[in-house]
């Protein structure tokens, strides 16, 4: 069936939401004082995120191809795969439901934000931080991280046989980037998922907030977009 741009916007925006609102709320749940899962460790999140990932591909994909990645649609339309002149109002819903998605976290966890004193803690819950202050180890992490993701991506669901059981492995997928490469930096591996809450971030008056580090924040924008463009040209020149 096919639907309306407008239709696979909306689908892109609540699937982008699902997404960050899983996924990061795993965080919140781990860095958060006094939350039942505090100090719950990185494997917690990265199961949120796994299935953070897959919930919304299971939801949408029939619909927009649950792309919820702005560097997944920009290198798609880089490819050829995608057209150009569906990629902005993409990119826009994208963004829009990663705040969103951000925005139900905050409502979710504000008294335990309130408890929290540190302030990379806090901002871990909304984006990606390099842990020993390097843009150039963020920039690696996030292009070898996105690179895998992508080129996995498009592997699993090439077959088009059970879209059900390559998104299931999508999931997997992307729980093992998080626990194997979540370490320097966050993850972004999207750069939605980290610009579109580290606005949000900018803008609200937590006591203990600190710096939105908006001097790091080209990292996981521009890394994941060359990652992602650079495996769907290798992919697609092999297979």
């Amino acid at each position: 069936m096919d639907y309306s741009l407008l239709t696979r916007c909306f689908a892109e925006f609540f699937g982008t939401a699902i997404m960050v609102a899983l996924g990061n709320g795993s965080v919140a749940n781990v860095e958060l004082k006094g939350t039942k899962g505090f100090h719950g460790g990185w494997v917690l999140i990265g199961f949120g995120y796994g299935i953070g990932v897959m919930i919304p591909a299971l939801m949408f994909a029939t619909v927009s191809g649950a792309q919820i990645n702005p560097a997944f649609t920009i290198a798609l339309a880089v490819t050829g795969s995608f057209p150009w002149s569906n990629v902005i109002p993409y990119l826009v819903a994208q963004l829009l439901g990663a705040i969103l998605g951000q925005l139900m976290i905050v409502v979710a966890y504000k008294p335990y934000y309130d408890k929290t004193t540190n302030p990379e803690a806090i901002l871990g819950t909304f984006s990606t931080i390099d842990a020993v202050g390097s843009k150039f180890n963020g920039f690696v992490n996030e292009f070898i991280g996105t690179f895998l993701l992508v080129f996995g991506a498009l592997s699993i669901t090439a077959d088009k046989v059970d879209s059900r059981a390559d998104f299931i492995g999508l999931g997997f997928l992307v729980m093992c980037l998080v626990v194997s490469f979540g370490g320097p930096t966050g993850p972004a591996l999207n750069p939605a998922r980290d610009l579109g809450p580290r606005l949000l971030h900018a803008v609200l008056p937590f006591k203990y907030k600190g710096s939105s580090q908006f001097a790091y924040s080209w990292v996981p924008v521009v890394a994941p977009i060359v990652g992602a463009i650079v495996a769907t040209v290798i992919h697609k020149a092999l297979f």
